[in-house]
């Protein structure tokens, strides 16, 4: 055999370079989508005080004492307070959901990158 004939016969191609799947990236990213919604969703939401609400706090002339007028009352009154509160609290809560959840996938994918060594 020559040497031509020897490489040829003997030749295998490089196996091409696997790509790299970066699932951690783009499922870490889709939590922070849905975070995002779900706070925006959260905070835009309408929660405040029904005309129900506010006629039952301030109707009948009962603002008179506390207030200089009805739209006074009904932009001051607890009820609203009570409602933009607890509207505070949920966008709190879910930003703390959000944080507890960043750390365990984080540290899940910290193990996994451990184990494979």
């Amino acid at each position: 055999m020559t040497d031509q004939t020897y490489e040829s016969a003997h030749y295998q191609p490089a196996e091409k370079p696997r790509k790299k799947r970066r699932i951690f990236l783009w499922v870490f990213l889709a939590i922070q989508v849905i975070f995002i919604a779900w706070l925006i969703s959260a905070a835009v939401q309408s929660t405040g005080a029904s005309p129900a609400d506010i006629a039952s706090t301030c109707g009948n002339h009962q603002w008179y004492q506390v207030w200089k007028s009805y739209s006074d009352c009904a932009a001051h009154s607890g009820v609203v307070a009570a409602h933009d509160v607890g509207k505070g609290i949920a966008i709190g809560l879910i930003v703390v959901i959000w944080i507890v959840v960043d750390f365990l996938v984080g540290l899940t994918y910290g193990i996994y990158r451990l184990a494979r060594r």
